[in-house]
């Protein structure tokens, strides 16, 4: 496959594909779940020379995974639980995906860490970031990250204006990454279908088949025409998520893990609304976690809540009572407070919790802190827990488990195959400033198509060429361009409005009106593609824009039932059984 791209016919060969397979020619391995750990499962089995298939029921990391606090973090708090191989785990994996894997989607992010006692907080956290920063370093490789710094009370004002007087007699600064991570799932699963995977979105598992007592593939329907077909495969894996108790039961599983959802919000505030140097957060501590203020192109990422969800995990939503928590606690640590007003946009995600007990059954498991797998059917692997840091391991973890014996003879290579659009970035960097001046760019906006494509900049370029209305900025969308709405729906699986404008782009939370000003246009660019007629772009926009308004709405109210009908409510009028 070219560039291993999603285009509405690979996504028809990859449905006739998987609707082929036999009892007698089944896949080697079929993933359930496209989000982080299902994508990434799919990439490590494609690359050891198997025959894979993988599906969501929705979009590609519609759901927690295009919800996160978008870091790739060695998860300094886990520091103060004493967990050093957990932390020693994800800075190995943070520091391969900057330097090797992913140096295009993955990008360093400097954090401020007030100190509210001079002494008490200079030796405990201090000692705590050195300890990581230590275990980070590798004898005979260069640093992926510079050194944390001590900043006394005048250094840190001048740091970080944005601080209140109040809120740090001091500060250390220390690095860290992030990335867009819905980009970044969409790319592990371009990846995978570079080495053959058969990936389809849109695609709901109804069924589990069985030969006998084992799980043999699934009975999958595709969203998009409602045509059913089975799936046959020697082994599925379940990355449901907090769809994996449903998923089981859907199995008939005996036994199982219990994955309980927690609610995470995020919102998002203008640049100039917080003041501090180029690429400098800040974090601290609060009652529960900690608070994250993460700076992004053009605006700011605080977050996040953690409190039960318990209604349908289809609809997570923020209400006014989450956003005001955030706001309530920014605002103790900046200068100039926050108000509603000042909130453009919005997200809520669902974190799966992996419960000690396990659903009862007697089956094979590995179990981690922080992820674990298990067989809840012969024939059939979950795997819940983890990190988005962590994926590659919790990948390599899954198709070990069901390769068994085989896994020796068929060694994961995900920690030397770079993700597509990686290689070469370095030296496109270097071209920079030609390609700006070639299409009337400014180097930001070539800085930025770079961190989202990588050398597969290219392609979108080359739409230009053929194209060049297609070079120019998106109205209400100026971020983007007319060329980035085109190959998210030629090459980056995007099916719906809403799969373009939600996580191929990330207006839901950028800009105030949460993408609706531009959804015609960017309707209008990608309908030759998708094959929409005049009544297809209208539906399309409608849907977008009552999905919108039901957000909106959901956020001003104060409880999560209330929220989650609005929401709902809004899929069910529109018909789209899938939206997340």
């Amino acid at each position: 496959m070219r560039n291993g791209e999603l285009s509405p016919d690979s996504r028809t060969a990859a449905l006739a594909a998987l609707a082929s397979t036999t009892a007698a020619d089944p896949l080697d391995v079929f993933v359930v779940g496209g989000g982080v750990t299902g994508a990434g499962a799919a990439f490590d089995a494609a690359t050891r020379g198997l025959r894979v298939g993988v599906v969501d029921t929705a979009d590609w990391a519609s759901g927690t995974s295009s919800r996160s606090s978008k870091l790739m973090h060695g998860g300094l708090r886990y520091l103060e639980m004493l967990d050093f191989r957990l932390v020693a785990e994800a800075l190995r994996e943070r520091d391969l995906l900057l330097t090797h894997t992913a140096p295009h989607l993955v990008e360093p992010v400097a954090f401020v860490f007030p100190f509210e006692n001079r002494f008490i907080d200079r030796a405990f956290i201090g000692s705590g970031v050195l300890l990581y920063d230590t275990m980070a370093t590798r004898p005979g490789r260069k640093r992926a990250l510079p050194l944390h710094r001590h900043l006394g009370r005048r250094a840190l004002a001048a740091h970080v204006p944005g601080l209140a007087e109040d809120a740090a007699v001091g500060a250390l600064e220390y690095y860290d990454a992030k990335v867009d991570d819905a980009r970044f799932v969409m790319t592990l699963v371009r990846s995978a279908a570079t080495f053959g995977a058969h990936a389809a979105n849109h695609v709901r598992v109804i069924d589990y088949l069985h030969t006998g007592q084992r799980v043999s593939g699934v009975r999958a329907r595709d969203m998009l025409t409602g045509e059913e077909f089975d799936v046959h495969a020697r082994r599925t894996i379940l990355a449901g998520g907090v769809w994996t108790e449903e998923q089981q039961d859907l199995a008939s599983a005996e036994a199982g893990l219990t994955v309980l959802a927690s609610k995470g919000v995020h919102i998002t505030v203008a640049e100039d609304r917080i003041s501090a140097a180029p690429g400098t957060g800040i974090i601290s501590k609060t009652e529960k976690s900690v608070l994250f203020i993460i700076p992004w192109d053009g605006y700011w990422v605080i977050g996040t809540t953690d409190t039960p969800w318990e209604q349908d995990v289809d609809v997570p939503v923020a209400t006014a009572d989450d956003i005001d928590y955030l706001l309530d606690h920014a605002n103790a640590v900046l200068r100039e407070k926050l108000g509603p007003e000042d909130v453009i946009g919005v997200y809520a995600g669902l974190r799966p919790l992996l419960q000690p007990v396990l659903r009862e059954g007697v089956a094979s498991t590995k179990v981690s802190r922080e992820h674990t797998v298990m067989e809840v059917e012969p024939g059939l692997a979950a795997i819940a827990g983890g990190k988005f840091t962590t994926y590659r391991v919790m990948a390599e973890d899954v198709v070990d488990f069901v390769l068994g014996d085989e896994a020796g003879e068929r060694r994961t290579l995900t920690e030397s195959v770079p993700l597509l659009g990686a290689q070469g970035v370095a030296s496109l960097r270097r071209r920079q400033e030609e390609i700006a001046a070639r299409y009337g760019f400014d180097e930001a906006r070539v800085a930025r198509l770079i961190r989202r494509y990588g050398t597969l900049l290219d392609s979108v370029l080359d739409l230009i060429d053929e194209d060049p209305e297609l070079g120019l900025p998106l109205p209400g969308a100026e971020r983007y361009l007319g060329a980035e709405a085109r190959y998210a729906a030629a090459a980056e699986g995007a099916v719906r409005l809403g799969d373009v404008l939600e996580r191929r782009m990330r207006l839901g939370y950028e800009v105030r009106d949460r993408g609706t000003a531009a959804a015609e246009a960017v309707a209008r660019i990608v309908a030759p593609v998708l094959g929409w007629d005049e009544d297809g772009v209208a539906r399309e926009v409608a849907a977008f824009e009552a999905h919108m308004r039901a957000q909106l709405a959901a956020e001003a109210t104060r409880d999560d039932g209330t929220a989650a009908a609005i929401v709902a409510g809004a899929a069910r009028d529109q018909g789209r059984e899938e939206w997340q």
